[in-house]
Order: structure tokens, then C-alpha cells, then sequence
């Protein structure tokens, strides 16, 4: 494409447009990056602010106490880097960020809609209701339970934006929602370029009309999407991350409407969008009720995982879903305890893995589970939502730990019965006294199953 005289790289504009980025980390060759700047393409602001107050211009921390000053080899003087991003590539007060400011992408406005499911009457409802929002850019929350069908009620929407040539955000706290959303809307838009961001991400091509992101990697655009959508906005660390819920608000337009999408709303989520339309959906789309959750002690497991043993009637739940044959995930409250475990189930069975947040094979481990190629998963609460495995069961061991909140352990208990051929199964707490924490999620999901089929 030829701008005034000199030819841009559509890959250059793709890759930059609505994306603020490292100058020094563009994947793009330099010559092309500075005829850019010449010709006013790309705009140029400093990693850090000092004035009026320090602000890391990528994610937006305005917290003293997470920039640290360091001797920068670079420039030869104390310099000032932000600790709250770090893991991004290092922001300082001496390194440029850019973002793309030339001709903007044509956007594609016709695009394949492969999807041959057919909505409930709540899930049909609930998606006219969220495409009117969209359509009048208006702002809108849907409360769902586990399993409900969230994601597909949104096609219709999404497929609404792309045929009007704007651009949409999917977002999620959770890496390993990407990974489940991604191949989903895959299937569903096969013409449409979709892009799946997470740390480690591989590099993709093109112009992605179409992004699949966690929240994190909303630090790195700017004003990029016409149609945000926020799914599992109640997940740590979104929830309790101010700088978070500021990228979603500085990667969409100014008149870009906000979906948020969860299925245990806070108070304090409900009380930022106090005036915008709700639609909500008090049951799964097979008609069946959720799982309740039986609680069952398990009294020192703790000391008893110590001495090299597995809890006897955690051993019996075990054995009897390996007899089964029915995949399994066992929720544990540290890492640390966790590891301690693994050898003594694999002593059980030697398929059975352990994986957590830091775990470079985590998203095999868990395709491995649904390709039934292990048998059950040791896990944290990485995998309390954003899974869907046929069949799968569960049992959460420690379920009294702070770790395991309400919103937790429902999400938790949502991850089983949610196929139609496997409507129920097994959601069992162990634990070593019952919480309120416990108590009020099991209250919950019973009051979901009562609004749910109350006619």
C-alpha cells in the first residue's frame, strides 16, 4: 500500500494499529519503524511520566511504590522502570513506546457464521437483549450460571460487529479461558482473522478484526476495539486489580460498549455498571440442575499427605472414578502441597499429573485430560473455570482454605455435568471444618435450581 511516496508494510500497520509497543521491541525492521516516524505513522510517547505525577504510560500505575529507580547502562543516568509491568518488557523513564497513528485497516465486513447449535428460550433472549445493547452502544451484563451457554449466546453479537466492520475484544482474567474460547470461535467464523494473546503466545499473522486476550494484554492497546467483552469479569486477578479494569477502559473507544460477561457477580462489579441493561440465565442449556456439592471431612489431610499417605477416603473417591474410567480434577489449596501429593497418586496410577500457573506444560496437560490420555489432574484454582471436560468430576481437597472462596468453589462446581450425555456427577468438598465460604456456595447453587425450575 503506497503512503505518500514510500511504501508502508501492511505487517508493520496490522501489527501496530490500536497496539501500544516497545519501540525497541518491534518485530519490524528499523529503517521501516523511522521512515514511519518521518512520515507521522507512528506516534512516540515516553515508557514513563514524571510530570504532573509518575504513570507508567502502558498499564497505567500511578503507584510510588512500584517504580524502581536503576543505573541505566543505555543512557547513562538514573532512570525509573515500572515493576508492575515488568514482565511485559521493561517500561523505564528512558524507553519509547509507539503506536500506530497512519491510515488505518479496511476492515473486512463479510465473514462466514458456522454455528449449528440452537438456543433455549432464556439463551435466545438473553442474546437478542445483548445485540440490542450493542447495536444502541450501550453497556450490558450477563449472569449466567456454569455452563448456561455464555459463550454461544454471544455469536450472534460478535457476528453483528464483524459484518460492520468493527473491531472486537474478548477478555478474560484467564489464560487458560484463551485457550478454550480461541478454537471455538475458530470454528464458528472460519473467514474471520482471530488472534488468541496470552504470555508466550505464538506470533500470529495479519490483521486480527477478531482478539481473544487475557486482561493483561489489554496494557498494550489503546483505544483499538469497538465491541468489548468482558467474560469471567469476577475472576482473580481482574476482580481486585484497578489497573486491569483501567486497560479495558483505555483499549476500547471512547463510544465502545463494555459486554461483561460472569456467572457470580460481585457487588462491586454490579455497583460499576449500576444503570446498564442485565440479562440473566438462572439454568444450563441441556435442562438439567447443577451439581449440588456434598461436603465430606477429612480430618489432618494435611499431616497425613506429610507422612507420605493419601487420606483414606480421598483414596477411596480415586480408586472408585479410575474404576469408572471417568476423568477427574482434584482441587488443592498451595502448589506446594500439591507437589507433595503428586507422587503418591501417581503411585495410584502413573498418568495422574499436577498442574498450576507457572507450569510451562499446563495446556497440554489439560488437552492430555480431555483426549482422556490421563486419567485425572492435580490442580489449583487455575482450572476452577474456563474448562469443559465430558464427564469430568471433581473434588476439592482443603475446600475451608481462604484460597477457596464462594465465587471459587462455585466456579469450581461448575465444571461438572455441563455436557448433556453427562448432565450430573460428582462435586465433592473435603475439608477440615465447614466455612461460610462452603456454605454459601452450596446455598447458591441450590437457589439457582430452584429459580431455574420454578415453573
Amino acid at each position: 500500500m503506497n503512503y505518500r511516496s514510500w511504501i508502508v508494510p501492511p505487517a508493520l500497520r496490522d501489527f501496530h494499529e490500536g497496539r501500544i509497543w516497545l519501540k525497541e521491541h518491534s518485530p519490524f525492521a528499523q529503517q521501516d519503524i523511522e521512515r514511519a516516524l518521518q512520515h507521522h505513522y507512528v506516534q512516540v510517547l515516553p515508557g514513563i511520566q514524571t510530570i504532573p505525577s509518575i504513570k507508567c504510560n502502558r498499564c497505567h500505575n500511578q503507584n510510588r511504590h512500584q517504580f524502581i529507580l536503576f543505573d541505566c547502562a543505555k543512557c547513562q543516568k538514573t532512570c525509573v522502570y515500572c515493576r508492575h509491568c515488568i514482565k511485559m518488557g521493561r517500561v523505564s523513564s528512558c524507553t519509547q513506546l509507539m503506536i500506530w497513528a497512519g491510515p488505518r485497516f479496511i476492515k473486512q465486513k463479510k465473514h462466514t457464521f458456522h454455528w449449528t447449535g440452537q438456543f433455549t428460550l432464556l439463551q435466545r433472549k438473553a442474546a437478542d437483549e445483548v445485540l440490542a445493547s450493542v447495536k444502541q452502544r450501550r453497556s450490558h451484563i450477563i449472569t449466567a450460571v456454569c455452563g448456561a451457554g455464555k459463550t454461544e449466546l454471544l455469536f450472534p453479537t460478535v457476528y453483528y460487529a464483524l459484518c460492520q466492520g468493527l473491531r472486537i475484544c474478548i477478555a478474560t482474567p484467564r489464560t487458560d479461558v484463551v485457550l478454550e474460547l480461541f478454537p471455538r470461535f475458530q470454528r464458528t467464523f472460519p473467514q474471520t482473522t482471530i488472534h488468541a494473546l496470552y504470555g508466550d503466545a505464538p506470533k500470529q499473522e495479519g490483521y486480527a478484526q477478531l482478539i481473544i486476550a487475557t486482561t493483561h494484554q489489554l496494557y498494550r492497546f489503546k483505544q483499538a476495539f469497538d465491541v468489548m467483552i468482558v467474560d469471567e469479569a469476577d475472576a482473580f486477578p481482574y476482580v481486585f486489580d484497578d489497573t486491569l479494569q483501567q486497560a479495558v477502559q483505555k483499549a476500547k473507544t471512547a463510544i465502545a460498549p463494555i459486554i461483561v460477561v460472569t456467572a457470580t457477580p460481585s457487588q462491586k462489579l454490579l455497583s460499576q455498571f449500576p444503570t446498564v441493561q442485565r440479562s440473566f440465565i438462572p439454568k444450563r442449556y441441556h435442562n438439567h440442575p447443577l451439581p449440588v456439592p456434598q461436603f465430606s471431612a477429612l480430618w489432618r489431610y494435611e499431616k497425613c499427605f506429610r507422612a507420605g499417605k493419601i487420606p483414606r477416603k480421598l483414596k477411596k473417591w480415586v480408586e472408585h472414578q479410575l474404576a469408572q474410567q471417568r476423568p477427574f480434577l482434584l482441587f488443592f489449596p498451595t502448589i506446594e502441597l500439591m507437589l507433595v501429593a503428586e507422587p503418591l497418586f501417581q503411585a495410584m496410577e502413573s498418568t495422574i499429573v499436577a498442574v498450576h500457573a507457572e507450569d510451562p506444560e499446563r495446556k497440554e496437560k489439560v488437552l492430555q485430560l480431555r483426549q482422556r490420555e490421563v486419567k485425572g489432574l492435580l490442580t489449583t484454582t487455575i482450572l476452577e473455570r474456563g474448562i469443559t471436560i465430558a464427564n469430568v468430576q471433581v473434588a476439592v481437597i482443603g475446600a475451608e482454605s481462604a484460597i477457596f472462596t464462594a465465587s471459587a468453589l462455585i466456579q469450581i462446581a461448575g465444571r461438572v455435568g455441563r455436557h448433556v450425555d453427562f448432565a450430573d456427577g460428582d462435586i465433592l468438598f473435603f475439608h477440615h471444618g465447614i466455612t461460610a465460604e462452603m456454605d454459601e456456595a452450596r446455598a447458591e447453587i441450590i437457589k439457582y435450581n430452584k429459580e431455574g425450575f420454578s415453573e
